[in-house]
Parts: structure tokens; C-alpha cells; sequence
């Protein structure tokens, strides 16, 4: 009997107050089925290397796991190191930077025991209303983004650790974000073949393990209008036949509403694998999506033979991955490195640095509340840290200078792209007083530095490209030596 449950990537989460041991259940269930690997979300470094070893002793068959590690392994999990996102560091123009990020994030992934990072995005950042890419691609010039996708892919698979390109055949056009809705790409067959697949082909030229497919419907690849992740027409004619790739296929998660509209979660699972998926993410109720895909086997609507060929590519990757081991792992160097790196990337995006005398009032403004998870303290920690004195306020008495701490970024659910009217009324409002006041005013961006155009009352701006606990201690750092 086919094992479909090896077909299936269901995610673990950690919890700040009990760590993974609110999962346990559904963790042990997962395993009892025969998963055929697992995508952790969030985790501190120990607890990981723990949680990691203990599904492999535990596991029938080799697991592949995996994390979303696009700005380093920090980006999951506490104690490693957080890098800036993929634009930032190809701003800079130094290839050597793109394959020393990828093989940092490796390595630091290999040593918790995660051997699949779902990176890097290929998608172009070809459209600026788009809500979900933006920074996280390397850039809108398919040359210079298909030359650091294949930099980084074989950096990080150098180390043991599979890539994955995504999210194919491209979501860098989109205005929609697909964790809301189906996105519809109307470009052209030309367009879409000469410049948004240019990254994906460079990554399976370079040999990349995995591709990552997107939840975004493409009616100039597929007139049927279904998603990428459930059409046969991309996945099988134009990715297996034309770009002939022959490694692993795994979906987008099956919790996003752009796979999901007008089915359920079963069903999407089931048109994912006859779609052409070896793999499926993050779907919720796995004993449902077992049963829906033994139901589909015995009406005989799969290929049994290509199904065999999914698990054994989920194998073959599986058997590949490096195990865990301290062979490689990091040096004191490499972390310096990463720190510098998102040192490097923080610019001023408008006006100059004030030199800056005496307190200083720090404003925070957080256009992203209603959607982020991310603390927002570490910037003014850090220069606490280092020696300035900050003043929360408003404006307020005894500051000499007034620093605004904006965050806005490009977030799941998010739902749109820019600063609210009232972030923008409030940081004019925050300008005005302190120029009134005679204080000179920096507003330190940590966001997209596109967005800072909105920003029209506003004489210096610096961008941190991201809101992250990197970017903030990064940006705090930079602005001791530029101002303080």
C-alpha cells in the first residue's frame, strides 16, 4: 500500500510560554501516521537540536525538516543568527555576500538538525503594489537575481542542507497576497517565460533540490485559471517536460486562501498531487488528508507510477540532507560576519544624519500592530546599550533631538502595501513639532526603503530594510557611529 502520509509536511509550532510541548499530541500523531517530514516555526537553538533528534529516533523513514530561513536561521529561531532580507544584501552588488549568507544559514541550520530551507525566493520584484515580495526577492533585474539565486542555492547545499526556490513560476507580479486570496498574473506567455522564470531555470541549472510552487493563478500558462500549486498544465508540462526538473515539488501551505477558495482542505491536498506536487505543506487535519488521498488512489485518480516517483525523490533528498553535527559549524568569524552584514545594509534613503547631542525623544509608530508578532523594544535596548540616553515621549522635555522609530513591513495578511493615512499624519505631525522646536529629526525606517517616497514632510530618513530584532540591534549600532 502507498505510504501517502510521507506526501505530507505538517508544521510545529513553538510556544513562548511552553515551548514545543503544546505540540507533543499532534506532533506524536503526525509521526504515528509516517509524515515525511515536518516545517518548524520559531524555537530557541537548544530546544530545536532536542525536538530534531528526538523525530529522527522516532521516525520510520528518513525526515526532511524544514524552515522558512530567508534572513538567516535567526529568522526562526532564538540563540541563531538573523541576517537581512535577500534585496538588502543584493543591494549591496557583492556576490560574496549573497554565498557567505547562504552558507551561514546553513551551517547554523544543519548544527540544530533542519536540512530544508525554504529559500530563496526567486520571484522578481517587478511590481510595487505587491504586498507579500517586495524586499524578501533579490531584485527586479532577472540577470542579477538569477546570478545570486544560483550563488546562494549552491552555497547552501554545500553545506548539506537542501534549497528551495519560490515560489514558482513566479508571484513578483502579483497585487494580491495569496495568504488572503488567489492572486491572478495576466502578463503574457513571453513575459512570464523570458523574465520571471529566468531565476527559477538559473536554480535548476545550478541544481537545486526543491522547488516551492505558488498559490497564484497564471491564464496565460493555464486558461483553466487554477492556481499554480494545482495545475498539471505548470507543474507537469512546463516544469517536469519543458524546464526538465526533477526534484522535489513541494506546495505552499495548505492554510493560505489562495489554494483554498472553492474547496476544502482535502481536496486541495488531493489537486496538489495530481497537479504534479510530490509534497504538500502544512495541511491542518492530516487524517482527513490521508483518507481524501487513499479515496483518490482507489477511484483511480492518480498515476501510481508518479506517485512512487514522489516518494522516492522525498527519499533520495531525505538520504542527501547532511545529519546533524558540529562538523563546520560556525565560527566566531562567520557570526561577527552576519552582525556586519546587517550593519552594511542600513543607508540613508533621504536628507543626512543629524549629529546628534544630548538625549534623545524616541517616538515609536508601528504601522504593522495589528499583524505583527515582533517586539519592537530591542531598538531603544540597544542604544541604551551603547551608551544613549533615550527619553520616551512625546517630544518631550529635556530631549534635544527627536529619533522616530517607524515600522511598516511586508507581512502575511497584511493585506496591503505602505504606511496607513494615519502613520503618515502621525510621522508629519511628530516632523512639524520637533522642527517647531528647533530639534533636528531622523526617522529611522525599518521597512521597504520604497515606501519612504510616502514619507513627503520628512527631511532625513534611514532605512533598516526590516523590523526584525537583527535589524533593530543592526540599525542601532549604525546610528551610534553615524550620529552619536
Amino acid at each position: 500500500m502507498i505510504a501517502y502520509a510521507q506526501m505530507l509536511i505538517p508544521t510545529i509550532w513553538w510556544d513562548e510560554k511552553t515551548g514545543f510541548a503544546g505540540a507533543k499530541p499532534r506532533t506524536d500523531a503526525a509521526l504515528a501516521l509516517g509524515v515525511g517530514g515536518f516545517i518548524l516555526r520559531g524555537g530557541e537553538r537548544e530546544a530545536v537540536r532536542a525536538l530534531t533528534k528526538e523525530l529522527r529516533q522516532r521516525s520510520r523513514i528518513p525526515l526532511l525538516i524544514a524552515a522558512d530561513m530567508e534572513r538567516g536561521a535567526g529568522e526562526q529561531f532564538v540563540g541563531a543568527t538573523g541576517l537581512p532580507p535577500l534585496g538588502a544584501i543584493a543591494s549591496l552588488g557583492d556576490i560574496d555576500a549573497i554565498r557567505r549568507a547562504a552558507r551561514l544559514t546553513a551551517r547554523e541550520a544543519r548544527t540544530m538538525g533542519v536540512n530544508w530551507d525554504f529559500a530563496p525566493v526567486c520571484d522578481l520584484d517587478l511590481e510595487t503594489n505587491n504586498p507579500i515580495v517586495g524586499t524578501r526577492a533579490f531584485g527586479a533585474d532577472p540577470v542579477r537575481a538569477s546570478e545570486c539565486a544560483a550563488e546562494w542555492i549552491a552555497a547552501c547545499q554545500s553545506e548539506g542542507v537542501l534549497a528551495c526556490a519560490k515560489h514558482f513560476p513566479g508571484h513578483g507580479r502579483t497585487e494580491v497576497d495569496s495568504h488572503c486570496a488567489l492572486p491572478v498574473v495576466r502578463a503574457s506567455s513571453e513575459a512570464l517565460t523570458d523574465i520571471d522564470l529566468a531565476p527559477f531555470r538559473a536554480a535548476i541549472a545550478t541544481g537545486v533540490a526543491s522547488l516551492m510552487t505558488a498559490h497564484v493563478a497564471y491564464p496565460a500558462l493555464d486558461s483553466t485559471g487554477q492556481p499554480a500549486t494545482l495545475s498539471r498544465e505548470i507543474l507537469h508540462w512546463l516544469l517536469r517536460q519543458r524546464l526538465k526538473f526533477d526534484g522535489l515539488v513541494i506546495s505552499d501551505a495548505m492554510t493560505m486562501a489562495g489554494v483554498r477558495e472553492g474547496r476544502d482542505e482535502a481536496a486541495a491536498v488531493v489537486e496538489a498531487i495530481r497537479a504534479g506536487c510530490d509534497l504538500v505543506l502544512d495541511p491542518v487535519d492530516l487524517p482527513s488528508a490521508i483518507a481524501a488521498l487513499e479515496t483518490a488512489a482507489k477511484d483511480r485518480r492518480f498515476d501510481d507510477e508518479k506517485v512512487h516517483q514522489s516518494l522516492r525523490r522525498r527519499l533520495k533528498w531525505a538520504q542527501w540532507a547532511s545529519p546533524p553535527n558540529e562538523y563546520r559549524r560556525p565560527s566566531l568569524t562567520d557570526l561577527a560576519w552576519g552582525d556586519q552584514l546587517a550593519e552594511r545594509v542600513v543607508h540613508v534613503v533621504r536628507g543626512s544624519v543629524p549629529r546628534f547631542t544630548g538625549p534623545l525623544d524616541l517616538m515609536v509608530i508601528d504601522d504593522d500592530h495589528a499583524v505583527s508578532r515582533s517586539t519592537r523594544d530591542y531598538f531603544a535596548a540597544s542604544l541604551r546599550s551603547a551608551g544613549v540616553q533615550v527619553l520616551p515621549g512625546e517630544n518631550g522635555a529635556g530631549a534635544n533631538a527627536v529619533l522616530v522609530a517607524l515600522f511598516g513591513d511586508l507581512t502575511a495578511g497584511r493585506g496591503r502595501v505602505g504606511y496607513a493615512p494615519e502613520t503618515l499624519a502621525a510621522i508629519a505631525a511628530t516632523c512639524r513639532e520637533a522642527e517647531a522646536k528647533g530639534r533636528p529629526t531622523l526617522v529611522v525606517q525599518f521597512g521597504p526603503p520604497r515606501w519612504a517616497s510616502a514619507l513627503i514632510d520628512t527631511p532625513n530618513i534611514v532605512s533598516a530594510w526590516g523590523g526584525d530584532r537583527t535589524m533593530q540591534t543592526a540599525a542601532a549600532r549604525w546610528l551610534k557611529r553615524a550620529a552619536l
